[in-house]
């Protein structure tokens, strides 16, 4: 009777025992050294698109990049497939919802922005909405990044989305825009006149960048 080779049997094992308890340790422990997923993606050698995957759950990890991994971080492999002490990895509850007043929310500050985020009370939320108001016309802060793929929307007002892979973007009241929230982006005001944004993004929490001078191109 054949036999498996080591490697391929542990690729297995650690592949049926990968959770979402496992992307949600990865995050944690990378937000906790403060790197983005960039610096653990050239610290691990692991793909930047594969990361953001693995955090959220949507895929499965082999046993050679695990590894990777938990060299990367520094911690035993343990640490990403037992049960989060914090409770991380039991399911959200069904039919479970969350009623934002205008005016209501969790104060918060992304990028310099000073923000209201809904649903804050909501533990392991799928995606995270913020109002944020703009105010500035130069930007304050670094670049923020998230996980997966993010959408805003002004409210009020027009505004400037900035990113690391594209020119300023001028929106106005009722332009949307669906994009990638690994790249990196912030917003200004175009004007005097505050803007007004809601924005929608994957997890609970954004990464920022620290901030650098901004370039002229």
């Amino acid at each position: 009777m054949p036999v498996d080779p080591p490697l391929a049997s542990q690729d297995r094992l650690m592949t049926n025992r990968l959770s979402a308890a496992a992307g949600a340790a990865i995050r944690r422990l990378r937000r906790d050294r403060g790197w983005t997923l960039a610096d653990l993606s050239a610290r691990s050698g692991v793909p930047l698109s594969s990361l953001s995957k693995v955090e959220l759950g949507q895929t499965s990890l082999g046993y050679e990049v695990l590894i990777r991994l938990c060299r990367a971080l520094e911690v035993e492999i343990d640490h990403l497939v037992r049960q989060s002490p914090r409770g991380d990895s039991a399911p959200p509850q069904a039919g479970r919802r969350a009623v934002i007043r205008a005016g209501q929310g969790e104060p918060s500050d992304l990028g310099g922005l000073a923000g209201l985020t809904g649903a804050a009370e909501l533990l392991r939320r799928a995606f995270t909405p913020v109002v944020l108001e703009v105010v500035d016309t130069q930007r304050t802060g670094g670049l923020l990044r998230g996980p997966g793929e993010a959408y805003l929307m002004v409210l009020s007002g027009r505004a400037l989305m900035h990113s690391d892979a594209y020119a300023p973007l001028l929106i106005h009241p009722g332009d949307g825009v669906y994009f990638d929230a690994e790249m990196g982006f912030a917003l200004t005001a175009q004007d005097e006149t505050p803007a007004k944004v809601i924005l929608i993004h994957q997890g609970d929490q954004l990464s920022e960048d620290d901030p650098r001078p901004e370039v002229d191109v």
